[in-house]
């Protein structure tokens, strides 16, 4: 699935290089993993998060071949997402469970707008980061999840295993008729010669910032959210990045999984007797497959 859209990753420093950036705009592409999966809202936000923060840090790659896979496994009724993205900004996703619904988190006050309850629908579990950069083995850093939130669990990601000092936020809008209205977030990550008073000056900035959906919400781009949250600390933009859900499934890539399945699998199909169907996981595309191409498959696999 080839989605075109208007989506894409600000890249860039402030504070003379102290603080590296990246703030993202995940409207299109969100909605294009909505409708390849027909999410429920609270799905729609867990795995428009998950995107989007994926997107963001596949722009950190260098390698054309590198490749990012975030992977969520919890106790909640969601049980899991699943998001891979490449440093050209393609990426793509899947939740373990597409229709969970979930009564709202309480307002915080009165006349307040109720939010999706995307920790509860996640659960207690753990958080896996596998970066492949085409070495021997990828590297494989894994936290327990800290709040089902998404953010939180990646900001406590970059401090347990990768000991960079970072903020993540994300966020994801959706409209009445339960299609995306906005989507995006930031990274912000502080590099290790960064002043102490600078630090103090982005923490209280931080503190006091509305949410990413209320950002995204009075029409912030993700240059307006750049210039939101560091406009007070000389930002210079590296390059814009476009991003888009794409995902590169064939009907040979297919195949592969099926041959996977084993012969004693497939003998039981070929005595079925009937065509069988198999979904891509990352965009829900069909594959169709004829008991002779079943055949052929099973007496390749012997």
């Amino acid at each position: 699935m080839d989605k075109t859209t208007n989506d894409n990753i600000v890249r860039a420093t402030a504070a003379n290089g102290q603080i590296r950036v990246f703030t993202a705009d995940t409207h299109d592409l969100v909605e294009a993993a909505r409708q390849a999966h027909d999410t429920s809202p609270v799905v729609t936000a867990a795995l428009g998060r998950l995107l989007t923060a994926g997107a963001m840090m596949g722009a950190m790659m260098k390698g054309d071949d590198d490749l990012l896979t975030l992977q969520i496994r919890g106790n909640g009724p969601m049980k899991g997402l699943t998001v891979t993205a490449d440093a050209n900004g393609n990426v793509k996703g899947y939740p373990l469970v597409p229709d969970v619904i979930i009564p709202a988190k309480p307002a915080a006050s009165e006349g307040a707008v109720r939010k999706l309850d995307v920790s509860g629908a996640v659960g207690e579990g753990v958080l896996s980061v596998i970066r492949d950069m085409g070495l021997k083995d990828p590297y494989v850093g894994q936290v327990a999840l800290q709040t089902g939130e998404i953010s939180e669990d990646l900001t406590y990601y970059f401090a347990a295993s990768e000991q960079i000092p970072s903020s993540v936020g994300l966020g994801v809008l959706m409209n009445r008729d339960n299609t995306v209205r906005r989507a995006g977030g930031f990274i912000i990550q502080l590099m290790p010669f960064c002043e102490e008073s600078l630090i103090s000056r982005l923490e209280e900035k931080l503190g006091k910032m509305p949410p990413v959906t209320t950002l995204l919400d009075e029409g912030r781009n993700a240059e307006g959210l750049l210039e939101y949250i560091l406009g007070d600390f000389s930002p210079e933009i590296n390059d814009t990045l476009p991003v888009r859900f794409y995902c590169n499934c064939d009907k040979k890539r297919v195949e592969k999984a099926l041959i996977s399945i084993g012969k004693k699998e497939l003998d039981n199909i070929i005595k079925d007797g009937k065509d069988i169907e198999l979904k891509c996981h990352f965009c829900n595309k069909a594959y169709n497959f004829t008991i002779d191409e079943v055949k052929r498959i099973a007496s390749e696999a012997s």
